[in-house]
């Protein structure tokens, strides 16, 4: 009962939501808690309603229409390791638009907001085939500019808050798109992982003020 009141009393302090939300996990998170991917989900979908519901009419409020995006970067130690992941994520699409990303395949299904699941992807790795299609398109030294790799990213959205628990290390997912956002790190592992924390992460994103690297 008091968890929910202070859920509820962070939820009604939020009127400014990240519009691209980027969790990073591992393989050893999605198999110690397999259902937490869905839960928190289901929580964008939720808090952005309920923001965004709760905003309308109210002057000096601005939710920036709320959670569009949320994208899950799971590492993995290896293929067998990544094969173990896929699968887990279908409920997903009973409520949100799932694309899973493995290896050069992307599968979409279902409606809603955008849902990524991206399994055992590196930033390395998708920046080296960005220079391969510039390659393969014949580019000159001078057509290559930053719009000739971020039309050929895999993924062309930048997250405004990257979320990482269970600590401070951080994967090179999305090193091109991730360089302005906002990080925050919970000291709360994946499989333990709250609403109450991540209404808490919100919380701090509302709180700061975003410089783009000025």
């Amino acid at each position: 009962m008091i968890r929910w009141l202070y859920e509820r009393r962070l939820l009604s302090g939020l009127s400014i939501l990240p519009a691209q939300i980027c969790f990073m996990i591992t393989g050893e998170d999605v198999e110690e808690a397999p259902g937490k991917l869905v839960e928190v989900s289901r929580w964008c979908v939720e808090v952005s309603d309920a923001v965004v519901n709760a905003c309308k009419g109210e002057a000096g409020k601005d939710t920036l229409g709320g959670i569009r995006g949320v994208t899950f970067h799971i590492s993995t130690r290896g293929r067998e390791d990544e094969l173990s992941c896929i699968g887990r994520f279908r409920e997903v699409a009973h409520f949100a638009r799932l694309t899973l990303h493995h290896g050069s395949t992307a599968e979409t299904e279902g409606e809603g907001i955008d849902v990524h699941v991206a399994v055992g992807k590196s930033g390395r790795e998708e920046i080296t085939e960005c220079i391969r299609k510039m390659a393969k398109d014949g580019l000159s030294p001078g057509e290559v500019t930053e719009h000739a790799i971020e039309e050929r990213l895999t993924f062309r959205y930048t997250p405004d808050l990257v979320i990482k628990t269970g600590g401070s290390h951080l994967t090179d997912f999305l090193i091109w798109q991730s360089v302005y956002s906002e990080l925050f790190f919970s000291d709360v592992n994946w499989a333990l992982f709250r609403k109450t924390d991540f209404l808490r992460a919100l919380r701090d994103y509302q709180s700061r003020v975003r410089r783009f690297g000025r």
